[in-house]
């Protein structure tokens, strides 16, 4: 599904624009990637902005050029609440509903400003003036980048930009091995590399960044590992026990879902997140192939995302949830065969 309404847009965006750009809650590398190409950009055209995000994000994204200049909301909700009023715009990228910001949503609804949706995930919701959406596309960076090129075709991207972009594109697509991965991502990404994008430099941030305490922490993921081979299924289990006793922080578990799916003949992983502070289980489901996880997530565990990424939880306990998942994939049986 595509929709696009950027018609006018352009001619209203100048110097005395005042413009806030959002992203989603626990932001990861393309929320942070195309919130911080856009803003570097529209500073390219000198047209000023202010990057807010709901709560703090991972260490391996704290090199990422101008991520000084974002505004947590979680800590600093004093100052993110003042730039939201005084915006005239309010581009809110890799999101499509405003509960996907927390209790930051609520606020957003009585604001009057305009806002801008640039995003790739199903369903969309209505609450924008105007939309850049397409589903089929495996980034918000990839859109940013066409935004960013059909509408100042004549202005060059900076290195800064592109390694934004490039950042979001390679950790939403897998290192480019998802199925969403086309020849037109590579070739966003030659042009992102033509820009100054270092690649080696890029994913070295991202993947060989790592502390001891996470690698400890991945052991105990795979060590509870389990495989339902009736099912292709591969699911993970990490209690808030397992978190503290390896010194847990954001975005250490980035990535582990994926573990599941290196198995051979493995069609579906889960990875199942106990969280006492939230009182929840944050699960990630992927998928090879055509089974859904977006329709499972929604249907099952008030989630979704993307066909073969997404996200969702459980408010049961962790050994609960693990029964009422297994229970659950009886009902799949064919569609994971």
């Amino acid at each position: 599904m595509r929709k696009e309404t950027l018609e006018g847009l352009k001619d209203q965006l100048n110097p005395t624009s005042k413009i806030s750009i959002i992203s989603h809650k626990n932001p990861d590398g393309d929320a942070l990637g195309s919130s911080l190409a856009l803003h570097l950009f529209l500073k390219q055209l000198e047209i000023p902005s202010q990057v807010i995000m709901p709560n703090n994000y991972p260490d391996f994204l704290k090199w990422l050029p101008n991520n000084q200049d974002i505004l947590c909301y979680d800590s600093k909700e004093a100052e993110c609440k003042a730039a939201l009023e005084a915006s005239d715009f309010i581009f809110t990228l890799d999101f499509n509903h405003l509960n996907r910001v927390g209790s930051l949503g609520d606020f957003l609804k009585d604001l009057e400003a305009t806002f801008v949706m640039i995003d790739h995930h199903q369903e969309p919701s209505d609450y924008a003036n105007y939309m850049l959406v397409d589903t089929q596309i495996a980034s918000t960076c990839e859109l940013v980048y066409e935004f960013i090129t059909s509408q100042y075709p004549s202005t060059s991207l900076s290195a800064d930009v592109g390694s934004c972009l490039y950042t979001g594109i390679m950790t939403d697509t897998g290192s480019f091995r998802f199925p969403s991965t086309t020849s037109k991502t590579h070739r966003i990404i030659a042009n992102l590399i033509d820009a100054g994008a270092n690649n080696s430099q890029i994913h070295q941030h991202i993947y060989d960044s790592n502390n001891i305490s996470r690698l400890h922490l991945l052991g105990v993921a795979l060590n509870n590992l389990k495989v339902i081979e009736e099912f292709n299924t591969a699911y993970i289990y990490l209690s808030q026990e397992d978190l503290n006793s390896n010194d847990f922080r954001k975005g250490d578990t980035e990535g582990f879902v994926n573990y599941g799916l290196s198995i051979k003949g493995i069609k579906f992983a889960v990875i199942f997140i106990e969280h006492k502070a939230e009182n929840i289980i944050k699960i990630s489901l992927r998928s090879i192939g055509d089974f859904n996880v977006n329709a499972f997530a929604r249907k099952h565990f008030s989630g979704g995302g993307h066909n073969n990424a997404a996200g969702g939880k459980s408010d049961l306990d962790l050994k609960s949830t693990l029964a009422e998942f297994e229970t659950t994939l009886k009902h799949y049986k064919d569609d994971l065969s």
